[in-house]
C-alpha cells in the first residue's frame, strides 16, 4: 500500500521541479522531501524523477502517476472540507437583520427550513425598520429593500421590490365609484410627516384623497387596509398572502427599490455564513414573482 504521506512530497516536486522548492511549499525540509520521494519510488519499483540542467523532471513513470496523484489529492481535500464543514464550520451563530414585514411573512418559513438542514447553526434576528450597520458590526447578514447600497459591504442584488397602492376589495368596490377625479372622497392611511410618502401621494392618481391617521408601522397599515380603513402603500407581495387586498385601479407599481442580501466582506470566508446566504438567496429567488409584483 502507498504511504499517503509521500504523495504531497511527490506532487510538490512535480509542481516546482526541485526538492528545496517542494520543501518550502509543503512546510518540510529538503531531506524529508527526498526521503518521501525515494520511499514512494521504492514502493512502486520505478524512478519518478530524473535530474537535469533545469532541476527535477518527471520520468515516464512519474508522468503516468501524476494524474492519479492529483485525483487522490482532490478527493482527500474534498473529504477533509466536508468533515470540517459538518463538525465545526456549519455551526455557530449568525446575526440577521430584516424589516418586520419581510421577516414575519416571507422569511419565517425559509429560516425554519434552513434550521432543519443545519441544526447546529443558530439565527439571532433583529427586526427593525432602522437599517443596522454591517460596517459597524451591528449585524452579520442583512435583507434590505433599498434604492441604493452605500455601505462598504458585499452582497447580492436579487430583484426589484414592487411597491403599490393597496386597499381591501370591499373598500375599492364601495368607495372608488363615488370618488372625484383626483381622489376626493377616498382616504389614505397616513404614515405621518414622511416626505417620501407625501411625494407618492402627490404623484398618485388620488392627490386630493384625505390623509387620515398617523401610523408609522407598515404592518399596522396592512391590517388597517385589510379591514377597509382606506388606501396605503405596501409591497406587492401582500396581495399573494392576503387575497382580500387588491391594487387600487389606476395606480402603477414603483420599482425603484431592489431587494439585497448583504454581509460584511470578512464573513465570506466563514462557512456557516456562506451556507446561510446561499440558501437565503435561493429561497428568495424562488419567491421572485411575489416581490416583483404584477
Amino acid at each position: 500500500m502507498i504511504d499517503w504521506k509521500s504523495l504531497p512530497a511527490f506532487l510538490a516536486v512535480a509542481r516546482v521541479g526541485s526538492l528545496r522548492g517542494a520543501a518550502e511549499q509543503i512546510g518540510g525540509t529538503h531531506a524529508t522531501v527526498r526521503r518521501q520521494v525515494e520511499a514512494l519510488e521504492a514502493r512502486l519499483g520505478a524512478q519518478l524523477f530524473r535530474r537535469g540542467a533545469d532541476g527535477l523532471a518527471l520520468t515516464a513513470a512519474g508522468r503516468m502517476l501524476l494524474p492519479q496523484a492529483f485525483e487522490a489529492e482532490a478527493a482527500l481535500l474534498k473529504g477533509v472540507n466536508a468533515v470540517q464543514g459538518l463538525d465545526r464550520e456549519a455551526a455557530g451563530r449568525i446575526r440577521l437583520s430584516a424589516d418586520p414585514m419581510t421577516a414575519h411573512y416571507l422569511l419565517a418559513p425559509v429560516l425554519a427550513a434552513f434550521s432543519d438542514l443545519y441544526p447546529e447553526i443558530e439565527i439571532e434576528m433583529n427586526l427593525s425598520y432602522r437599517i443596522d450597520s454591517i460596517e459597524r458590526l451591528e449585524t452579520d447578514v442583512s435583507v434590505r429593500h433599498v434604492l441604493a447600497v452605500e455601505d462598504d459591504v458585499v452582497g447580492r442584488k436579487l430583484f426589484p421590490l414592487a411597491l403599490g397602492v393597496y386597499a381591501a376589495r370591499g373598500y375599492v368596490d364601495r368607495a372608488l365609484p363615488k370618488a372625484g377625479t383626483r381622489g376626493e372622497g377616498l382616504c389614505w392611511i397616513g404614515y405621518g410627516p414622511v416626505a417620501e410618502v407625501e411625494e407618492f401621494i402627490r404623484n398618485s392618481p388620488f392627490p386630493k384623497a384625505r390623509i387620515r391617521h398617523s401610523v408609522p408601522d407598515p404592518e399596522m397599515h396592512l391590517h388597517l387596509a385589510r379591514a377597509g380603513a382606506g388606501m396605503t402603500f405596501l409591497a406587492s407581495w401582500v396581495q399573494a398572502r392576503f387575497p382580500e387586498l387588491q391594487r387600487v385601479p389606476g395606480t402603477a407599481l414603483d420599482l425603484r427599490r431592489s431587494t439585497w442580501v448583504l454581509l460584511h466582506g470578512d464573513l465570506r470566508r466563514v462557512r456557516r455564513v456562506r451556507l446561510f446566504v446561499d440558501y437565503l438567496c435561493d429561497a428568495l429567488l424562488e419567491r421572485r414573482a411575489d416581490f416583483v409584483g404584477g
